[in-house]
C-alpha cells in the first residue's frame, strides 16, 4: 500500500489495492482508507458474509433432514441442472426449489432476528412523532411469524409459499426482510444467497443427510439464530 500498489490475490489485497487506486486518483497524500478502516471492513465481511450464511446452511440441513421429501425434490433439481459436475454460476439462476427452500428457512430461522434503526431527525411514523436520537426495533423474527401475514400454518415449513416469488408469499408487503428493507438493505445479500445456494448444491450434490438422534431443537438467539445444542447430522456419501 506504501508503494501505491497491492497482491489483488484475496479480499485485503482487494480493499489494498483499490484503497491505492483512490487515494492517487483524488491526488490526496493520504489513503482515503485508513488501516482501522480496512480491519473493519475485513471483521464486518467475516461477520456478516460468513456467519449469518453459515448458520442459514445450518438451519437448511435441519429442515430439509426433518423434511426429507424436500430435501429430494431439492437435489433432484441439483442433479437436473448439473449432473455430478462441478458447479457453475450460470447454473444458479436456474435453481427455483433450492431458492424456494432456502426463502422458507430465513423466514422460519432468519440468522438476525431484529434489526436497530435510529430517528436522525424529528419524523411521525403510524401516526406518532418521534424525536432525533429515538432506536426504533424492526423484530425480523416476529413478523416472519405472524399469521395474520403468513396464515395459519406460518408455524410450518412450506418453501411453496415463494413459488411466485417474495412478492405474492405473504398477505402484505414487505413482511418477509431477512436482509432488511429500502435504502438500508443488507449489501451483500445477493452475494449471501448466491453463496449459500452453491454451498447447498455441492452438498446435496455428494450427501444424504438427517438428524441424529442426539439433535435437541432448540433455536436460541445468540449474535445470531442458532441451535442451542448444536445441529448432530449423520451424512450417506452418495
Amino acid at each position: 500500500m506504501k508503494n501505491g500498489r497491492a497482491d489483488a490475490g484475496d479480499l485485503l489485497g482487494l480493499l489494498l489495492q483499490s484503497n491505492a487506486k483512490e487515494s492517487q486518483e483524488s491526488g490526496s497524500s493520504k489513503p482515503v482508507m485508513t488501516m482501522d478502516d480496512i480491519i473493519g471492513e475485513l471483521k464486518l465481511f467475516y461477520f456478516a458474509g460468513m456467519e449469518t450464511t453459515s448458520v442459514l446452511l445450518t438451519w437448511t440441513m435441519i429442515l430439509l433432514s426433518m423434511h426429507p421429501e424436500w430435501q429430494d425434490r431439492a437435489r433432484e433439481e441439483v442433479l437436473r441442472v448439473w449432473g455430478d459436475k462441478q458447479l457453475d454460476f450460470d447454473g444458479v439462476n436456474q435453481l427455483k426449489i433450492v431458492t424456494m427452500v432456502l426463502y422458507e428457512v430465513l423466514r422460519l430461522y432468519p440468522p438476525i432476528t431484529l434489526l436497530e434503526r435510529e430517528t436522525y431527525k424529528e419524523m411521525e411514523l403510524g401516526g406518532i412523532r418521534y424525536p432525533a436520537g429515538v432506536k426504533l426495533l424492526l423484530p425480523i423474527v416476529t413478523i416472519h411469524h405472524d399469521p395474520d401475514l403468513w396464515g395459519e400454518d406460518v408455524g410450518e415449513f412450506r418453501p411453496e409459499r415463494f413459488a411466485e416469488g417474495i412478492s405474492k408469499a405473504s398477505k402484505d408487503a414487505p413482511a418477509f426482510f431477512p436482509f432488511g428493507w429500502g435504502p438500508r438493505i443488507c449489501i451483500g445479500q445477493n452475494f449471501a444467497l448466491i453463496e449459500a445456494k452453491i454451498a447447498l448444491s455441492m452438498i446435496l450434490q455428494r450427501f444424504e443427510f438427517q438428524l441424529s438422534s442426539s439433535y435437541t431443537h432448540a433455536p436460541f438467539p445468540v449474535s445470531t439464530l442458532q441451535p442451542d445444542h448444536g445441529a448432530q447430522m449423520k451424512l450417506k456419501k452418495l
